[in-house]
């Protein structure tokens, strides 16, 4: 079974050309501005995943399902996909591939306290990235 490699939020994610690209990754907190009137603004969220696909187990399709949820399990979204690396030309035979995913999203956290991003592969691999949300008044709006 293919096994997730790493899982990480920054506030922007590419996926190219096999590679991952990421800016300010690594979150452990996040400051999200809230507007005069009290409603929180959106986060630039970017999502990368890398996972290890063996030799044997290339050229098929492995479900993943990514899911935000907040400390008391309240799903802020679900996302299901798919992972899968073929075998390009020239690679030596019996090697490991990697297969990314980056996704790129605005997300409006509800309110401040603890989230985890879940990464499920198939039904025995997880991996999972805890992080807090700050919400502050006035960072990123015009003063009142």
């Amino acid at each position: 079974m293919p096994q997730i490699e790493y899982l990480t939020v920054a506030n922007h994610a590419e996926a190219l050309n096999g590679l991952l690209y990421l800016q300010g990754a690594g979150w452990t907190t996040v400051q999200q501005a809230v507007d005069p009137s009290g409603v929180p603004t959106l986060v630039n969220f970017g999502i990368g995943v890398s996972i290890l696909i063996g030799w044997n187990e290339t050229n098929r399709r492995f479900p993943l399902v990514l899911r935000l949820s907040d400390t008391d399990g309240n799903e802020v979204f679900r996302l299901d996909a798919q992972a899968e690396a073929g075998r390009p030309p020239g690679v030596q035979i019996g090697s490991d591939l990697r297969s990314v995913l980056a996704i790129n999203a605005g997300v409006q956290f509800r309110h401040s306290g603890g989230y985890e991003l879940r990464a499920d592969l198939g039904e025995t691999e997880h991996r999972s990235v805890a992080f807090q949300v700050l919400q502050v008044r006035g960072i990123g709006s015009a003063p009142a």
